[in-house]
């Protein structure tokens, strides 16, 4: 991959992800991923995704066909202290097709495994969902707005690495909360705080960093609970992507979250990714450990 765009183009959050996401080539099939100055509990898995599919995407010979498919699984949390292992299998790697593994470890554990799809578009049959009707993402707040006065309750937030720029077409999940009310669906815009080199990988890989954001909501605002408020703990168990056309992560993506079903202290969030003009590019299922520990009277 390689950088087409200046770092004046990008904010300075934007830039520590693109670093995050330039994983460094160690050996044959062995990638090093680092972790950012912003440490949070565990390796945040949209990390994981994106530089897990750059791993994988850096070990292609033949041809350059686009990812179509990535199917991950969490098995531990990574160490925020310590690079990632990103080890490489090779299972076709064909002009058209190709298909690897990648395996994150840490001190000779498994922390993450990820199947990785690559298959090169070709003319067929077409159809797609109609994208939800939402204002645009210049009629609405930055994510900054929703930050006031939830400074101290939601701070983990507040203080996290924001290279994606996000508007909530509906109340996040505090203000959610704070009026009372239940939320069955979420709609939120996104693109990267500044510009992307045109190489595909690029926006593959921010994207898949920032599908592990909002994409849980719905599992919590259907019940009327927020993060940060009431006691919930939540990991990511796995994690799916299709991707059905090219996109620009750089430009405005609608991303529609919903749940269809919690049961066994698992739930799931389903997603779409819609292009401003209504396009279908990319749909995300993930499924998570969600356990909320209600107050005791």
């Amino acid at each position: 991959m390689t950088s087409d765009a200046t770092e004046a183009d990008r904010s300075d959050d934007l830039n520590v992800l693109l670093g995050l996401l330039d994983v460094e080539q160690a050996d044959d099939d062995v990638f090093i991923g680092q972790h950012p100055e912003q440490k949070t509990a565990r390796t945040f898995g949209g990390q994981l995704l994106g530089q897990g599919v750059v791993a994988a995407t850096r070990s292609l010979t033949r041809g350059n066909p686009p990812v179509h498919a990535l199917h991950a699984h969490f098995i531990r949390g990574g160490d925020v202290e310590k690079p990632m292992e990103y080890h490489i299998t090779r299972f076709r790697d064909g002009k058209s097709f190709a298909n690897r593994q990648v395996t994150a470890r840490q001190d000779g554990e498994d922390i993450f495994t990820m199947l990785v799809a690559y298959q090169d578009n070709t003319a067929g049959l077409e159809h797609a969902i109609e994208s939800p009707t939402v204002p645009y993402p210049e009629e609405l707040p930055e994510l900054g707005e929703h930050f006031k006065g939830y400074e101290d309750t939601i701070a983990l937030f507040v203080n996290a690495l924001h290279p994606i720029d996000i508007r909530f077409a509906n109340d996040p999940t505090w203000k959610v909360r704070e009026a009372g009310e239940k939320l069955l669906k979420n709609r939120v815009w996104m693109r990267t705080d500044g510009r992307l080199p045109d190489d595909q990988i690029w926006h593959v890989a921010a994207m898949c960093y920032a599908s592990d954001t909002t994409v849980l909501d719905s599992i919590i605002t259907t019940h009327g609970l927020s993060w940060g408020i009431d006691r919930l703990f939540a990991a990511t168990v796995n994690h799916s992507m299709w991707f059905h056309r090219e996109f620009r992560f750089d430009d405005w993506l609608l991303y529609a979250t919903e749940s269809p079903v919690a049961a066994g202290s698992r739930g799931i969030g389903s997603g779409r990714f819609f292009t401003r003009d209504g396009v279908l590019a990319t749909s995300v299922v993930q499924e998570a450990l969600i356990k909320y520990f209600p107050p005791k009277n």
